[in-house]
């Protein structure tokens, strides 16, 4: 099961262009209310989830998603059901990804230590112990942070390709006709 955890304040696209991905690669996706079923994003956009955050179990986790956007990014920090699942995929080698200001999340609990990552600009000082990269998206182990909105599509592209193969990645990336 993949999970993605949204707090209100979340980035729209950076949450949902992969959850459309991941559901193209037909991947189990489940969207995740921190709060509540019924989230709203920094712009206005609600989503409502598929489940709230009292009811993600770690049994079947496979991959853990964290999309930006502020205050999104300090409200997914706030919630301990995040957090502990967060440190659960580290411990545990379960895919963990963060784009945009969510990698301060997985930074500030010491799950960056050693590894190769990425953010929006600005947020490099609160992603303790990486080193920073250069890459828009970038996978260091089971740890996949992305730069920001820009780069969401190729963040989901670069995610059902680790789920479920580069063949299936490159089908969707041609039928959604990315250019790069």
């Amino acid at each position: 099961m993949i999970y993605v955890f949204l707090a209100n304040g979340f980035e729209e696209i950076e949450a949902l262009a992969p959850v459309d991905i991941l559901r193209r690669a037909e991947l189990e996706v489940k969207i995740v209310g921190v709060g509540g079923k019924t989230i709203t994003g920094s712009h206005g956009i609600t989503v409502t989830a598929d489940i709230e955050e009292k009811d993600v179990t770690t049994d079947d986790m496979e991959l853990m998603i964290l999309p930006g956007g502020m205050p999104g990014t300090l409200n997914l920090e706030k919630s301990p059901i995040v957090t502990t699942c967060a440190e659960y995929c580290a411990k545990n080698d379960i895919y963990l990804a963060a784009i945009c200001a969510a990698p301060s999340v997985l930074g500030h609990l010491g799950l960056l230590n050693g590894k190769e990552a990425i953010c929006f600009p600005g947020f490099e000082g609160e992603l303790k112990g990486a080193t920073i990269s250069e890459k828009p998206v970038c996978v260091d182990g089971k740890i996949v942070t992305a730069k920001g909105m820009g780069v969401a599509v190729q963040f989901g592209l670069t995610l059902a390709g680790l789920m479920v193969g580069k063949d299936v990645e490159k089908k969707i990336h041609d039928g959604i006709q990315c250019t790069d």
